[in-house]
């Protein structure tokens, strides 16, 4: 999901005040991959699964990279990529594919 100039500004502005304002220090958003995987989780599922989404790519990379001090910029970065390939990759099966439709039975759960 492409964004103009302008867009792109204010939201580079809207995720720093809303990443100081949460205290997550040095953050950087990359903010094509999300808006490309929401738009992605939209079309694929229902519109409502963009948040969704989002949100847990977010957390799923944020328990992979560590908390706080502990994670690192590039460890918080191969995180989100990873979390956000698992997201993709299900987008392709939409609402009722994938592994997930079995249950936990092809996963170490």
């Amino acid at each position: 999901m492409a964004v103009n100039d302008d867009e792109a500004q204010v939201l580079d502005q809207w995720s720093n005040r809303l990443a100081q304002a949460l205290q997550i220090l040095d953050l950087k958003v990359d903010h094509e991959l999300l808006l490309d995987l929401a738009r992605k989780s939209a079309g694929n599922v229902i519109h409502a699964a963009a948040p969704v989404t989002t949100f847990l790519v977010g957390y799923a990379a944020g328990l992979d990279a560590g908390t706080g001090s502990a994670g690192t910029r590039e460890a918080s970065s191969a995180a989100v990529e990873k979390a956000a390939g698992v997201a993709f990759q299900l987008c392709e099966d939409g609402p009722d594919g994938g592994p997930a439709s079995r249950g936990w039975a092809d996963t170490g759960q």
